[in-house]
This record gives C-alpha cells, structure tokens and sequence, in this order.
C-alpha cells in the first residue's frame, strides 16, 4: 500500500511595501521633475513635532529622508515638549500664510497638554496632507476625491499593486481609530468591498476575521491575530508595529498565518514604507492644486 504524501503548507505571497513604496516615490519624483522644469519651485513640506517621543523622531527622520529622494524641499520645526497650545497653533497659522509651503504634517502623538483635535482642524485643508481634517475626512465620506490618509491610501495601493480588488469581497478592519481603522473602511467601501469594521467591544471577534476575503488589522496588539482566526486564502494586512523582547512585530502572527494566507504584509517592511510614500504623493497634490 504506498504512503499518502502530505500535503506541503505554501507561504503566503508577501505583499512588499518597500518595493511598492520605491515605485511610488519615483513616480513622485519623475512628476515633480517634469512639472518643475519650467523653473517653478518645487513642491515644500513642513513637518513639525512637539518633545522627545523617540518613535516621533524616527518617523520624522524618515520623512525628510523621503522628501529628499522625491525632491521635496522639507522644512523642520522641532519643538520643546513644554510649547504650549497657543504657540503650536501660532506656527500653523505662520504656515498657513505660507505660499511657499504646501503641506503641513503636525507629528502626532503631541504632549498631554495639547488637544490634538484642536491643532489638527486648525491646519488648513488644502495644506492637511495627513488627511485628519474634519473636511478631509468628509470628502473621504462622500467618495469626493481629495487627500486620504496616508495609511489606509497606502495600503489600497499596495493592494492594486498586486492585482487584489476589493470589489465584491469581505473585507474586514479590525481597529477603530481616526487615523486608519475608519478611513480604510471608507476607502474600501469606496472600492466596491463589503466591509465590516470589529473594535475591543465585538462579541467573537474570531467569527467575523474568519469570514474575511481581505483583512486589514490596526489595533496595536502584537500577535493578537492568529492563525485560527484567519480563513484560508484570505489576504491579510497587518498595520501593527510593535516590540516584543526587542523584536518588531505586527497585531498579526505571522508564521502561522503566511502558512494559510494568499498575501499578507511582513512588519517591518509592509505597510509602513507605504505610508511614508503616500504622504509624497499627497505633497504632490496639495502643489499641483496650489498652481491652478
């Protein structure tokens, strides 16, 4: 009688955000290359951050180095921790007024002191390239183009890259918050997907991740996700990034969920790259609208 052989567990196919998110930003900066070449100015960002955060710093960092590849012209504004709200919200105003800046991007999150609802709606529309404004957010609601955040935009066009539409799937968006749980539902609703949105307060959570198609998972709980929870085939967008005995690893258990996804995004390396691409892309827009 010969032996059944076993059936040999394929690895998911790993949805690269570091090679999407290069693509991205030379097509940014091939667009700001060909539209400057009159003379214009180029696109300008400014970035500003409040205290010490050392995750801040780093994401700050990688934006300038960003810019630079795309040819962006960053500016920097590196606050005390004790800056008060008034002031913060002077230099938005300054920036504001600007002409010569076109995106402004406060990093959050800022000091207790500061209400960062205020800071985010003072900055004006046209120049919010995070895409938190109440008015961003509502074109977002109404399916009007506009900026999105840059998460969620990033994660629809890593999944363009690779050939995966929403249209017609469960998608489920575990997590929430302003940032990227509600935005990347809206978004993927906007891409014809049949979406739920599960939060700390969903009764067997399990029973909905399981019916996923698409699953993009942002709640800040590493390896919260496991493999009994995702069903076979399902792509898997892990927006996590969290240290466990000085490792980096996402919301999602990764190994043994490779082991039954179709894709899925690694941490680091995933959606991360992908945000920081967007915000490039989103700089661009904010000057292309500022010369008409």
């Amino acid at each position: 009688m010969k032996a059944t052989k076993k059936k040999e567990k394929t690895m998911a196919t790993i949805l690269d955000g570091k090679l999407t998110s290069a693509k991205v930003k030379e097509e940014v900066a091939a667009k700001i290359a060909a539209a400057c070449a009159d003379g214009r100015t180029p696109p300008c960002l400014a970035v500003v951050i409040v205290g010490d955060n050392p995750a801040s710093k780093v994401y700050v960092a990688n934006k300038k180095k960003a810019c630079e590849a795309v040819g962006i012209r960053s500016l920097s504004y590196e606050l005390p921790g004790e800056t008060s709200q008034e002031e913060l919200l002077a230099l938005v105003d300054r920036l504001n007024a600007d002409a010569a800046v076109n995106g402004i991007l406060v990093q959050l999150p800022l000091p207790g002191h500061i209400d960062e609802q205020t800071v985010i709606e003072r900055i004006s529309p046209a120049k919010d390239v995070d895409a938190f404004h109440p008015s961003n957010v509502g074109r977002i609601m109404l399916g009007l183009d506009g900026f999105a955040p840059c998460t969620p935009a990033g994660i629809m066009r890593l999944l363009a890259e690779y050939g995966i539409s929403a249209a017609g799937k469960n998608c489920v968006v575990v997590g929430r918050s302003n940032i990227v749980g509600k935005p990347m539902a809206l978004l993927l609703l906007k891409a014809n997907g049949t979406v739920s949105v599960c939060h700390s307060k969903t009764a067997d959570l399990a029973s909905h991740t399981k019916q996923a198609d698409i699953l993009v998972v942002a709640i800040g709980r590493a390896k919260f996700i496991t493999a009994d929870m995702v069903a076979d085939g399902a792509v898997i967008v892990d927006v996590g990034m969290n240290r466990v005995d000085g490792k980096l690893c996402g919301d999602v258990d990764f190994e043994p969920c490779a082991q039954k996804a179709s894709y899925i995004t690694p941490v680091p390396g995933g959606v991360g790259p992908m945000t920081i691409a967007m915000l490039m892309e989103n700089t661009f827009r904010a000057w292309e609208n500022a010369q008409r």
